[in-house]
This record gives structure tokens, sequence and C-alpha cells, in this order.
């Protein structure tokens, strides 16, 4: 008779944990295959404004070069909209592989804290890849107005009804207004456009009589002297424009906004992916660094993880900006 061989069979608890372990290798794999394929087809860049603003230049740089260094095309679509909410929803339930991002401006941020339905959650339903640039807001007014300096702006404010144009309602400009218009203690109607581009084109005209613009959209037309620049809001001037003093500096103490530029992806996005994007956005920045300077930018760069945190302090922030300035989305 033979003998019977005495082998264990495993415990339940031991074959879950098994297939736990299988099912972990076996995704870290397929997810190394997809970071070394990756990207297998064009990417979509979604920018929530329209074309030729602050948002779509920085955008189309970054695109440019890494359509150069990964052989697909990165290809950027504009889709404008109030807060950017069109691009937002369109990215976030695209599939997470990183063939469609979103170019962010703290007007990702800024979206959810000045209305409840915003529809997204900022931190939880993107991946965010890499923090390119950053820049000050320039406050400029159009030539007729008779202010040359800050202090003279908020005099006149004071006594005359002043207009200024922005790149939608909730968008960080249109904050920053309303944020100025609270510390200086002036008044001003504020006059929504689709865009930067528009919103510049409407300042140039003499449409409106202010505007807190993204440098990169407006050197351009300072230099030229279609309009005439105050002051800039981060707390030391800019590079690109070191005769344009701080607004802080200029009358207005304590002022402070910092404009930032950044590319996400859909939450759930493979962090090989994640990591290869951020690699190659830091390779290419330095490389762009005089391309941006040329438009009013300076080069960021960094982690994902540096980028997450740096979103989470700004979306804090913007809350208290909302907060003080008493804005509320119409």
């Amino acid at each position: 008779m033979p003998r019977r061989c005495n082998i264990a069979s495993p415990k339940n608890g031991e074959m879950s944990v098994n297939r736990i372990l299988i099912t972990a290798a076996a995704l870290l794999a397929a997810h190394a295959v997809q970071a070394q394929d990756y990207p297998n087809r064009p990417v979509r860049v979604l920018v929530g404004l329209g074309p030729g603003g602050g948002t779509d230049t920085v955008t189309r740089l970054i695109t440019t070069r890494l359509t150069e260094m990964f052989g697909q095309s990165f290809v950027v679509d504009n889709r404008p909209s109030a807060g950017g909410a069109i691009a937002i929803e369109i990215v976030a339930k695209s599939a997470p592989d990183g063939h469609t991002l979103l170019a962010l401006t703290p007007t990702h941020v800024v979206t959810p804290n000045l209305r409840s339905n915003a529809g997204y959650d900022p931190i939880r339903d993107f991946a965010p890849i890499v923090l390119t640039v950053y820049t000050p807001y320039v406050l400029s007014v159009r030539n007729s107005v008779a202010a040359k300096n800050v202090k003279e702006l908020i005099a006149l404010a004071k006594k005359e009804r002043l207009t200024y144009a922005s790149s939608g309602i909730g968008g960080a400009n249109h904050l920053t207004a309303e944020l100025f218009k609270h510390m200086a203690g002036v008044d001003m109607v504020h006059v929504p456009y689709k865009s930067g581009a528009q919103a510049n084109a409407a300042l140039i005209a003499g449409e409106v009589h202010v505007s807190f613009t993204a440098m990169g959209g407006l050197i351009p037309h300072i230099k030229a002297g279609r309009v005439r620049a105050l002051g800039v809001t981060t707390p030391r001037r800019a590079t690109a424009t070191p005769d344009i003093p701080t607004i802080a500096e200029a009358g207005v103490p304590g002022f402070e906004v910092l404009g930032w530029y950044g590319l996400a992806a859909p939450a759930k996005t493979p962090r090989t992916v994640i990591d290869k994007l951020n690699a190659a956005a830091n390779r290419a920045l330095p490389e762009l660094k005089g391309r941006y300077a040329n438009i009013g930018t300076e080069i960021a760069g960094g982690s994902a993880a540096d980028f997450t945190v740096f979103i989470k302090a700004e979306f804090d922030k913007w809350a208290r900006v909302i907060k003080i300035s008493g804005a509320k989305a119409e």
C-alpha cells in the first residue's frame, strides 16, 4: 500500500495574502510596462482659458518641448469657461493613463472655495505632476487713466467710477483685484471676459480702466507703451521688469499674490507615469528658462510631492483671501 504524502495545505489567510502579493506584483509590473511605453499616442493638455492668454502661452512652451522629448504630440486643447469647468471636468473623467492632462493655475483652487457646487475636489480628483513656472500679476491701466502710480490710482478710484477686467468670474486675477479693493479701501466695477487675451485687448482698447493680468500676457503691450504698468503683485520686483515697483512698496503694504502654472493628471494615474512626466518637465524647464523670462515668468520645477503640498497651501490661502475680500460667485 503506497504511503501518503503528508503535505499541509495553506491556510485561507495565507492564500489571501499570497493572492494580494501576486496581484500587487502584477499591477506594479503592468505600471512599469505602461511607463516604459508611455506615451504611446498623442497627449491632450486641457487649458481652461482661450488661446493667446498667459496660461495658453506658458503651456504651449512646455508642451512643445515635451513633444520633442517623447516623440509624441502634446496637443493643447483650449476649453474656455468660467473657472475652467469644462477642461477640469474632461480631465477628471478621463482615463488615468497620462494621455489627458490639465494645465493648472490658481483658479483650480480658487473655484472650489468660491463655489460650493464646483463639481470637483482640487486635491482628491487630480494627481499633480509639476509646478512649471510662476509669475507676478501686474496692475496696469489704460493710457488715458490719469494715475501714474498706485497711490494716485487709489486716490482716483475714491473719486471716480473705475472698471477692471479679468479673464472670468472667480479667476485669480478677479480675486487679486478684489483683494486690492479690500486692502486699498476702494471700489471698482468688475468686467469679466472669456480669456486673458480678451481682457488685455479690452484694456488696450480703453473698454476698461484697470486690470490685474499675468505678466506673461501683458509684457509686449507694456513695452510697446499700449498700457501703463503701475505695480506687480509679488513681494519682490520681477526679474523681467525691475523698473516696475511692487504694489506693497508702491502704496498697499502687505499686498502679495503669486501667479503660478503647473500640470496635473486624473487621480489614480500610475505613479510611474507621473514620475516620468515630472522628470521630463524638470529636464525641460532649465532649457526654457530664457523663453519663459521673455514672457515675465520664472521656472519652478520640483517633485510631484512638492507640488501637491503647494496646491494644498494655495487652497487654504485663497480661502482666506475670499473671506477677507468678500468676493462671491455671480
